[in-house]
């Protein structure tokens, strides 16, 4: 059996190319770039991490690859700002749609409806996707060790960091911990293998001691108990993505609040 993120990589290196033939890169950079020069700042989803008791980053997912669909009804103005308003300090999106159930307009559906960051969630392996990001309105981005060569990470993040967009750099494995040489403001530790889908939290308190980096911590995948979230951290994460354990509910705004008040 394919490795599944290989798979989703190869159909993603498809889609962007057909993107690029709706929207030429030149034509998408020159409105961001009018973005930029109009002074429309970002939020950065690293402080609001750092600085909250919390550390929430509720994530609005309807579907996964091993799971199927999740919450196939669910509307970002329906849940999104519910998760702002029960005191998630940042917002994951997710964009991909053939494996996710997601796209790009859940972003701006709701973006002026929130006042935290949001993070695009996506399989980024071109610098195209993170000009997508910044014009949709999106304060950070995803990077995948797993998906790209470090040359690529660097010049990804260096890019990104241009667009005044932050980076959640992810990794599974101690050999992915090098890709912090690529400097992200979130060092993200995913406790689900990508490939094999198998999930174990251990995987972050087995890596946080040996992440040096002055990066924000973010334990990503598996977290469903409150007690995981203080004991991680205890170990020195600040970030903590959280996605099926809220969606699979009927209200996930709700779900977060009850959540956050156990804690």
């Amino acid at each position: 059996m394919q490795d599944i993120l290989q798979e989703i990589v190869a159909f993603k290196r498809v889609e962007v190319e057909q993107q690029k033939q709706l929207v030429s890169p030149r034509d998408l950079y020159a409105r961001v770039e009018r973005l930029m020069a109009a002074g429309i700042s970002a939020y950065s989803m690293s402080r609001s991490l750092a600085s909250s008791p919390y550390g929430i980053i509720a994530e609005f997912k309807r579907k996964s690859p091993s799971k199927g669909w999740i919450h196939e009804d669910a509307k970002p103005m329906d849940v999104v700002p519910m998760y702002a308003a029960g005191g998630a300090s940042a917002l994951s999106i997710l964009t991909d749609n053939k494996y996710f159930g997601g796209t790009l307009d859940f972003i701006p559906q709701v973006r002026q409806a929130v006042d935290i960051p949001i993070l695009r969630k996506e399989f980024i392996i071109d610098e195209y996707q993170l000009f997508e990001a910044r014009l949709v309105g999106a304060d950070a981005v995803l990077l995948i060790a797993a998906d790209l060569s470090k040359d690529q990470c660097r010049s990804l993040t260096r890019t990104a960091h241009d667009l005044k967009l932050e980076v959640l750099l992810e990794m599974h494995s101690e050999d992915e911990l090098e890709y912090l040489d690529c400097e992200p403001d979130m060092a993200g530790i995913n406790n689900r293998n990508l490939g094999t889908f198998h999930t174990d939290v251990a995987n972050s308190f087995r890596l946080a001691e040996k992440m040096a980096t002055e990066a924000v911590k973010v334990s990503e995948s598996g977290i469903s108990n409150p007690d995981t979230v203080r004991q991680l951290r205890a170990a020195g994460f600040r970030g903590f993505l959280m996605g099926e354990c809220f969606m699979k509910e009927k209200d996930p705004g709700l779900a977060l609040k009850q959540f956050i008040e156990r804690i």
